[in-house]
């Protein structure tokens, strides 16, 4: 597991939290933030799932 998947998996955890905290509160605002925090991990941690299969690639 590299860095870029490491930290994708935390931005999206921190989006779930700040998305339900808002539905919680009511408030839209925080809850497109965290859903835009976890489309933003997702892409970073595929970003790292691709770099770990070039690398895997280039070793065989």
């Amino acid at each position: 597991m590299n860095k870029d998947q490491v930290k994708g998996v935390a931005k999206e955890i921190a989006g779930k939290v700040q998305q339900e905290a808002g539905k919680l509160v009511g408030s839209k605002s925080q809850q497109a933030k965290g859903l835009g925090k976890q489309i933003s991990g997702e892409a970073e941690k595929n970003y790292g799932d691709a770099k770990e299969c070039i690398k895997a690639a280039n070793k065989h």
